[in-house]
C-alpha cells in the first residue's frame, strides 16, 4: 500500500500554513483489461457496459450501438458471460484469475524495482474497465509524491482497442490532477529479446513434459475487425513478427508453428484465420490430431485464455477429431517473464532514475 504521509515535510521557507510535500519518487503504473466484481448479472452488467462502450472497442455510431447494447445485448450477455467467469473464477480469494495473477505480477515486479531503486519507486497496478481504475491509481501515486509516472499497458503488441484506450484513460485521469506529473508510456514489447526467450522457455518446459510432441503450435492472438489494420492498426503485423522471432528463437519450420485470431465479436470480418476454425481445419484437412495452444498477445491468464481457449477452441478441435489438445499458459508471474517486464521497466526509466 502506498503511503501518502510517508516522508512528506514542508518546504524550506515555506511559510507555517504551507501544506506538507510527500518526498518526490517515481511511480510505475502497470494496466491490464479488467475484471468484473463478482461473476453475479449486476456486476456483469457493470462491466460490460463500461468495455463495450468504449468507442476504442466497438467504434459503431453510438445512435445505433447503444440501444443495441442496452435494451438487447446487456439484457441477455451478462448471464452468459457471468456463467464463463464463474466456471474459472478464484473463490479462495473472491475475485478472477486475472485479478490473482497482475497482484502476484506487481508484486514480483515491486520487488525488483525495490531492489534496484530502493524506496525512490513505487510500484502498483490498474484496470481499465473495472476496479481498481487507472483514476484512484494515478491519484494514490501522486498523493504518494510521484512527481513522474511510467504508465505501462501490460499489452506486448499494440492495439487501439488495447494499449491506446489504456493510454486514453491515463491521460484522462492526468486532467484531473490539480498538479500533473510528468509522464511517459511504454511502447509495445512484441519483440523485445527477454519477452521471446521468456515465451520460448515456456513453450520448451510444456513440450518437455509431454509424452508426444505435438504436431504444431498454435499461436492465437486476440482478434480485431479486419478493418483496423486496413485503417493502420499494426497490430496484425506485430502479432506475425512475435510468432516469427519465437519459431526462429525455437529454431523450428514453418511447418511446426502458425498463427490464428480468437475472440470474434459482432458481424463483421475480423482478422484471420479464426482459431476455432482452423483448430478443427487442422484436425480435419491436414491430420494433426496432437496439437499446442499458446496465447502470446496476454499478458496474463484470463476469461479469454483460461474458458475459450481450454472450453471452446479445444471442443472444436476435438468435435472435428483432434485427440490430444494441449493449452500453455500465459506467461504470467513466470520469473522470466517479470525479468522482461522489469528490463522493459528500466529501459523506460532511463533519464528518470539511477540504480542505487
Amino acid at each position: 500500500m502506498l503511503d501518502a504521509t510517508k516522508a512528506a515535510t514542508r518546504p524550506d521557507h515555506a511559510p507555517a500554513d504551507h501544506p506538507k510535500i510527500a518526498a518526490e519518487k517515481v511511480g510505475i503504473l502497470l494496466a491490464n483489461l479488467g475484471t468484473p466484481d463478482n461473476y453475479d448479472y449486476w456486476s456483469m452488467r457493470r462491466y460490460l457496459n463500461e468495455f463495450l462502450s468504449d468507442r476504442r472497442v466497438i467504434d459503431y455510431s453510438p445512435w445505433l450501438w447503444q440501444p443495441l447494447l442496452q435494451l438487447v445485448i446487456l439484457s441477455k450477455r451478462p448471464f452468459s458471460s457471468g456463467e464463463a467467469y464463474k466456471s474459472i473464477w478464484n473463490e479462495d480469494k473472491g475475485e478472477s484469475p486475472l485479478m490473482t495473477i497482475t497482484k502476484d505480477q506487481t508484486a514480483k515486479v515491486a520487488a525488483a524495482m525495490k531492489e534496484r531503486h530502493g524506496d525512490r519507486v513505487e510500484v502498483d497496478f490498474c484496470m481499465r474497465y473495472g476496479n481498481p481504475s487507472t483514476k484512484s491509481k494515478v491519484r494514490k501515486l501522486v498523493e504518494a509524491g510521484c512527481r513522474k509516472i511510467l504508465f505501462f499497458p501490460l499489452y506486448p503488441h499494440y492495439a487501439g482497442a488495447t494499449s491506446a484506450t489504456a493510454n486514453d484513460a491515463f491521460f484522462r485521469a492526468l486532467m484531473s490532477e490539480t498538479w500533473q506529473p510528468t509522464a511517459r508510456t511504454v511502447d509495445p514489447y512484441f519483440e523485445h529479446p527477454l519477452y521471446i526467450e521468456a515465451l520460448a522457455q515456456s513453450i520448451e518446459r510444456a513440450y518437455a513434459k509431454m509424452e508426444t510432441r505435438p504436431d504444431i503450435l498454435v499461436c492465437s492472438y486476440h482478434g480485431v475487425p479486419k478493418r483496423y489494420l486496413l485503417e493502420g492498426d499494426p497490430y496484425h503485423c506485430q502479432c506475425q513478427k512475435t510468432t516469427r522471432l519465437l519459431k526462429e528463437r525455437l529454431g523450428w519450420d514453418d511447418t511446426e508453428i502458425t498463427t490464428t485470431f480468437q475472440s470474434r465479436f459482432g458481424p463483421e470480418e475480423w482478422l484471420k484465420p479464426y482459431t476455432v476454425e482452423e483448430v478443427a481445419r487442422l484436425a480435419e484437412e491436414d491430420g494433426k490430431k496432437n496439437i499446442a495452444v499458446c496465447a502470446p498477445a496476454f499478458s496474463a491468464d484470463c476469461i479469454e485464455t483460461l474458458e475459450e481457449i481450454n472450453e471452446e477452441i479445444k471442443e472444436s478441435f476435438e468435435h472435428a477429431g483432434g485427440e490430444h489438445f494441449t493449452y500453455i499458459p500465459c506467461l504470467n508471474d513466470d520469473d522470466a517473464h517479470i525479468e522482461a517486464l522489469t528490463a522493459v521497466i528500466e529501459e523506460n526509466l532511463e533519464g528518470w532514475v539511477e540504480r542505487g
